[in-house]
Formats: C-alpha cells, sequence, structure tokens
C-alpha cells in the first residue's frame, strides 16, 4: 500500500507534457483493485459498521436487493468481482453486543464474498423468505432495521415488492420490532475509514491531475478548440487511464464581453460550446471514481494573451475571494452542527466581509452526491429541510462546492469563482485531501 502511494506521488511530479504516460502506468491494474476494494470493505465492517450500530440503536441491519434493481447500500456490500446482485440477495448483519464481533450472514443462492456467510440451503428450505424468519427468531434482535426513508434517497433501497413479501413472513411479533434503518444507511455511507483515508488524497490527486492536462496546451489550441472538445476529451482520458466517473463533466467559461453569467445555465448539464479564446477565462466540473470512491471538483484556468505571461491581476484576486469563502464555509465545521447551521453562519460571515456568496456543499464518498447533511443547494440558500437538519459527525467527507461573485473592473461585469474541493473532516478541522486549488491554471 505504502509503495503503490509513494510511486503515485512521483508520477505528480511530472510536468502536464508527460504527465498521462507516467499516470497510466500507476493506476493500479482491475485485479489489485478489486483486492483493495474487498479489504477496505473488511476493515470498514470491523471498524466503522459496529459504532454506527451502536450508535442508532440497531442489533440488527436486513438489506434486500434482486439483480439489477439494487439497494444503493448493498452495492457497497457486494464483493468487488460483483456487478449486480444475484437473483434475490439478503444480507444480515447482527450485532450480539457487548463488545462481541458483528455477525454477518448471506439468505442468498450464492456466497457473497467473504464476510457474509451463506445461511440459506435451498434444497431443504425452499423458501428465502422462510429461512429469514427463521434465523432472525435464533437470534432475535430487539430492533430490525430496512432501509425506508422518506428524504434521504440512498436509504430508501428497499422495493415495495420485497417489502411486502418480507412483512408477510414475519410473525407479528417480530414485526413489532422492524424500523427504519435511514440513520444507520446514513452513517454507514458517509463515515470514512482509516484505510480508507490512506488511498482517497491519491484518488483526489489523480483527478486534478487530469484537469490540469485538459486545461493546458496539450489540448486547448484558442481559436480552434471549443468548449465541448474538451468536454470530450476529459472522457476519453478518464477511460484511457482506465477510470470511470459519476457524471458527464462540463466546461464552460466567461470573458471579457457583454454576456451576463447566468447560474441556472451553469447548472445545466446541457451547456452552449463556444470556441476558447485568449483572455477567457474556464470552469470545469470534472470527477472520477476509483477505489469505490468518488471525487468532485471544480477549478479555474485563464487562456494567456500573446503577450501576458500571468493571468490579470483582477482574476487573481478573484479567485482569492472565492478561496477566502471557502475558509469562512470550513471553519464552520463543528461536530453536531447541522448543515442549515453550517450554511447560514457561513453566508452570514461571508456577507459581512463584502462577498457575494452561494454555498451548495454535499457529503461524498461511494456516491457523488453522498448522504449525510446537506449544506445548502444553488436554488436554497435560506436552507434545506429535513436533509440540511442532518447533523455532522467526525470522519466524514465533503464536496466544498460553492461560489462568489466578484465584479471585474476591466470587464465592466461580475465573474462567478465557482469552486469545488473535496475534503475530510476529522472531528477538529475540515481539511482538503488533496490541495485545493489557489492559483489559476494558466494555458499558454
Amino acid at each position: 500500500m505504502k509503495r503503490f502511494l509513494i510511486l503515485l506521488s512521483l508520477a505528480f511530479l511530472s510536468t502536464s507534457s508527460v504527465f498521462a504516460d507516467n499516470l497510466k502506468s500507476k493506476i493500479m491494474p482491475l485485479k489489485d483493485r478489486a483486492e483493495i476494494q474487498n479489504r477496505l470493505f473488511k476493515d470498514r465492517v470491523s471498524t466503522v459498521l459496529p459504532k454506527i450500530m451502536e450508535r442508532t440503536g440497531i442489533d440488527m441491519w436486513i438489506i434486500i436487493a434482486r439483480e439489477y434493481n439494487e439497494d444503493p447500500v448493498i452495492r457497497t456490500m457486494l464483493p468487488s468481482t460483483w456487478l449486480n446482485a444475484r437473483r434475490r440477495t439478503i444480507l444480515v448483519i447482527y450485532n450480539p453486543g457487548n463488545g462481541k464481533n458483528l455477525e454477518t450472514y448471506a439468505i442468498a443462492r450464492y456466497d457473497v464474498g467473504e464476510v457474509f456467510k451463506k445461511m440459506w440451503d435451498p434444497e431443504k428450505e425452499p423458501d428465502q423468505y422462510l429461512a429469514l424468519s427463521k434465523l432472525i427468531k435464533e437470534l432475535n434482535p430487539k430492533k430490525i432495521g430496512i432501509n425506508q426513508s422518506e428524504y434521504f434517497a440512498q436509504a430508501d433501497g428497499l422495493t415495495a415488492t420485497e417489502y411486502n413479501l418480507f412483512k408477510s413472513s414475519l410473525t407479528r411479533a417480530q414485526f413489532r420490532r422492524v424500523v427504519s434503518a435511514e440513520k444507520l444507511a446514513i452513517g454507514w455511507l458517509e463515515t470514512r475509514s482509516g484505510l480508507e483515508m490512506e488511498y482517497y488524497p491519491a484518488i483526489c490527486n489523480i483527478a486534478h491531475q487530469i484537469i490540469r492536462e485538459g486545461f493546458s496546451s496539450n489540448v486547448i489550441s484558442p481559436g480552434k478548440t471549443t468548449t465541448d472538445d474538451v468536454v470530450w476529451w476529459y472522457r476519453e482520458r478518464i477511460i484511457e487511464l482506465g477510470l470511470t466517473t459519476w457524471f458527464h463533466p462540463t466546461v464552460d467559461l466567461q470573458r471579457s464581453d457583454n454576456a451576463e453569467f447566468n447560474f441556472l445555465s451553469a447548472f445545466s448539464k446541457s451547456k452552449e460550446s463556444n470556441v476558447i479564446q485568449r483572455g477567457d477565462l474556464l470552469h470545469v466540473d470534472f470527477g472520477i471514481t476509483y477505489l469505490g470512491l468518488n471525487t468532485d471538483t471544480q477549478q479555474h484556468a485563464y487562456v494567456l494573451k500573446v503577450e501576458e505571461s500571468d493571468a490579470p491581476a483582477e482574476l487573481q484576486n478573484a479567485l482569492a475571494v472565492g478561496n477566502q469563502l471557502q475558509d469562512i464555509l470550513t471553519e464552520q465545521f463543528v461536530i453536531g452542527r447541522t448543515g442549515n447551521e453550517i450554511l447560514l453562519d457561513a453566508l452570514n460571515n461571508a456577507k459581512s466581509v463584502g462577498i457575494k456568496p452561494q454555498i451548495y456543499t454535499h457529503p461524498i464518498g461511494y456516491y457523488g452526491h453522498g448522504s449525510g447533511p446537506t449544506i445548502g443547494m444553488w436554488d436554497k440558500q435560506q436552507g434545506v429541510p429535513i436533509n440540511g437538519d442532518y447533523p455532522l459527525y467526525k470522519n466524514t467527507a465533503y464536496s466544498i462546492e460553492l461560489n462568489a461573485k466578484v465584479y471585474i473592473k476591466s470587464w465592466e461585469k461580475e465573474v462567478a469563482i465557482m469552486l469545488e474541493e473535496d475534503a475530510f473532516f476529522d472531528g477538529e478541522k475540515c481539511e482538503y485531501m488533496d490541495p485545493r486549488q489557489t492559483k489559476l491554471i494558466l494555458i499558454k
């Protein structure tokens, strides 16, 4: 593991012109990735899950899904070589308490990796749900959690059909113990393990390096290349490096013209393709998926004019304002505070020092838009009901996503500095997993 991180960091020292070949050689083969993902999962079951189950008071968690209709939680628990659940897959996690290890079972036709012990023999008991009911009777849990949630989509994976079958298989006494596992599911999805955090910064660094290569003269020729050309270059590069993405990238620009910044358009995934010119301020929204973890990054680049060796001071200062807004937001991260409390205090503090802010930060990890506290949405700057009332826990990761509008005198208009960087909150401080952008990327 340490050797992987050292080799990867050496790749990042190379220049953009040779970056791609070096980086490609450092990204692990699929077999090695699968082994690491399985190791990460086994570690999480022993280090993360017991604490979340104790915190929520649920001693049995039942997760049910059918092939190609996966529960968002079960997708994070399948072996790395399983791309989908098989037939009907039922996972049972039981906490016997008193500091004992979790017991993990699979009521399934096939073995489910190394963690879940197969507990169903269809030849002896053809009824899969009856086998589940018998296991529940044997273990006698006090609270049985199932994945139902009105407001948190990733905690709402139990389908109506499976719920009805599950309910009909239980005795009345068993069913009275059934509760929503909403907070357990969120806790599992949002919490990052110590072992994961040995890899996550390097994953963020990979994303940063790909962004920088795309925002370079290797890819962009002013007067010829369009923003859409760069978008598809990013998509092709992701595939070439053996990676995947969880959303289609976007590239857009602001320049010294009469066009005003349109925020709704900025958040549309269907953007107008423009020919990139010298003097343009470019913006990218980009993410990758690697080792089962996601990144989400927004950065800016400036296309130098022929006579320029650096970006105009006004644009550099605008980026500094964006960085100041980031600092104001991350200073609000305190255990137990809700997303809405963090949002409103950060907005008020930013406005008090003359910044025009918008904040729309979200958890990240297994999913790009992950579970946990929503810290604003671009169209809900007064707070987000329910999801914004969820509290902050330690060992969680976030995409610090926001923008600051800054007036550029020489352009006679405002520009929006739209930034997004992935950060980790350890319970005391919120720090970027890989250094954030503090200088504009220059395209010569």
